[in-house]
C-alpha cells in the first residue's frame, strides 16, 4: 500500500486544529510543527488491537508473568530486533517502561553519582540534558560540527572525545541513535569508535534508539548493542515510528549484569508498570504495522526533500541538510539575524517550532521543524514562517 492509501496527504487544517493533544493545542498558533508527534492517525492495526481489548471486556491486571519470554509486546520486540536489525537479544533481560526518558533516568539514578560525567552528543534532545543536569550529573559534550562533506551535514569528533576522557573521566555514554535533532545516523565506523572509547574509559552505554525505524534508505539502523554488547542498555519504543506517544510504553534491554542487579535492588512497584493498552498497541505495531511504516517512510522521505525546496523558495538563507533519519528538520537560522531563538520570530508569524536553545548552546540560532504532516500543510507552514499571509 502507498501513502495515498493511508491518507497521509489528505489532512485538513480544520481536523488538525481540532485535535486535543499538546501539539496543536498548547501554543495557540495556526501552524504546529514542534513536538515529535506526527499529524497522521496511527496504523489501522493499532486501532483494531485496542478495540479488540475493549470488546473483550477485560481491563484488569494482565497475567504477563506466565507468557513465555515476557509480555506479548516484549516478545514481539525481541523477534523484531532479530529479523529487522540482526540483533539477537536475551528476552530475559528486557524490562518494560512508561517511556524512554524514564529508563534513562532510572539507570542514571542507580548507576551514577552526583558529579559523574555523562557523554552526550550535542545539540541534544532536551530531556537528555535535563536528565543529566537535574540529577546533579555533569554533561560532557561532543559538539556537532557542520560538515558539507558529510551526508548528514554533521560530524562528531570522537578523537577529541577520547583525549578529553583521558583527562576528565566520565561514567556513561548517553547515545541518541539516530540523533535528535540533526537526524544523523551513526555509521558502523562511528559506532566502532564509540564502542572502543567506551571500553578504554569503562563507560556504561545507554542507547536511545526510539527513531531507529525512521531511518531512510539506503541506510539501515545498526543497534549499538551489536558493537558493545556487554556494556549497552538499549531503550526502544514504537511511539515515534508509529505515532503512539500518548500510550506510554517503552522497552529496555539491560545487558550489563551490574545494571540488572541495581534494578533488582529497587523495591517492586517503585517505577510503575506497563499499561495494558500501551503494550497492546506496541505489539500490534511491531507485528503488523510494517506496511504502514513503509508507506509513512516513503511519504516522509518526500517531505524531507520538500522542506529543502520550500526553504529555497521562501527562506533561502536558512541552512538545512535533509536528515538521514527522523521527521525532524534542524534549521540553521543564524543568517536571518533573529537572535539565539529564531523560533520566537516564527511564532510571531503563526508557526510553532521547537526552540533551538533548549537543545543546548549548540542550538543557539537554530530551530527544529517537524515535517510529519501533509504536503499542503507543510507548504503553508513554511510560507507562514516566511511571513506570508495565509487564509484560515
Amino acid at each position: 500500500m502507498t501513502s495515498a492509501d493511508f491518507g497521509f496527504d489528505s489532512l485538513s487544517l480544520e481536523w488538525l486544529r481540532a485535535k486535543p493533544g499538546a501539539k496543536w493545542q498548547r501554543h495557540g498558533v495556526p501552524f504546529a510543527a514542534w513536538v515529535a508527534d506526527m499529524d497522521f492517525p496511527p496504523p489501522p492495526c493499532v486501532g483494531e488491537a485496542l478495540r479488540a481489548v475493549l470488546d473483550g471486556g477485560d481491563l484488569g491486571y494482565p497475567d504477563w508473568k506466565h507468557v513465555t519470554g515476557g509480555s506479548p509486546a516484549s516478545v514481539a520486540f525481541a523477534e523484531r530486533c532479530a529479523a529487522r536489525y540482526g540483533w539477537t537479544l536475551d528476552p530475559g533481560h528486557l524490562r518494560e517502561l512508561n517511556d524512554v526518558v524514564q529508563g534513562i533516568q532510572m539507570v542514571l539514578h542507580l548507576c551514577t553519582q552526583p558529579g559523574d560525567g555523562v557523554v552526550v552528543h550535542t545539540p541534544a534532545y532536551p530531556p537528555f540534558l535535563h536528565s543529566v543536569e537535574d540529577n546533579g550529573r555533569r554533561v560532557v559534550r561532543v559538539p556537532a560540527r557542520a560538515d558539507a562533506a558529510s551526508p548528514s551535514g554533521w560530524q562528531f569528533d570522537h578523537d577529541e572525545l577520547d583525549r578529553r576522557l583521558a583527562a576528565e573521566p566520565a561514567k556513561v555514554l548517553l547515545l541518541c541513535h539516530p540523533h535528535n535533532p540533526t537526524g544523523h545516523v551513526f555509521s558502523d565506523v562511528e559506532l566502532q569508535e564509540l564502542a572502543a572509547i567506551a571500553e578504554r574509559h569503562d563507560l556504561l552505554v545507554i542507547s536511545d534508539e526510539i527513531h531507529a525505524d525512521l531511518t531512510y534508505a539506503p541506510l539501515t539502523h545498526r543497534p549499538m548493542a551489536l558493537f558493545a554488547p556487554e556494556r549497552t542498555v538499549t531503550i526502544h519504543a514504537a511511539s515515534k515510528a508509529f505515532n503512539l506517544a500518548g500510550l506510554r510504553y517503552a522497552v529496555m534491554h539491560v545487558a550489563p549484569a551490574g545494571v540488572r542487579a541495581a534494578l533488582a535492588s529497587v523495591p517492586d512497584h517503585l517505577f510503575g508498570a506497563a499499561n495494558v493498552m500501551g503494550a497492546t498497541a506496541a505489539e500490534a505495531a511491531w507485528r503488523h504495522g510494517d506496511e504502514w511504516l513503509a508507506a509513512v517512510l516513503a511519504h516522509l522521505d518526500g517531505q524531507r526533500q520538500f522542506v529543502a525546496d520550500l526553504l529555497a523558495m521562501y527562506l533561502p538563507d536558512v541552512v538545512y541538510t535533509p536528515p538521514q533519519a527522523t521527521y525532524l528538520a534542524w534549521l540553521g537560522c543564524r543568517a536571518l539575524g533573529l537572535g539565539d531563538d529564531p523560533s520566537a520570530a516564527f511564532a510571531a508569524n503563526g508557526v510553532r517550532l521547537s526552540e533551538g536553545p533548549n537543545f543546548g548552546p549548540e542550538g543557539h540560532g537554530f530551530a527544529r521543524l517537524n515535517f510529519a504532516t501533509s504536503t499542503e500543510v507543510l507548504r503553508q507552514t513554511v510560507r507562514a514562517m516566511a511571513g506570508e499571509a495565509l487564509p484560515g
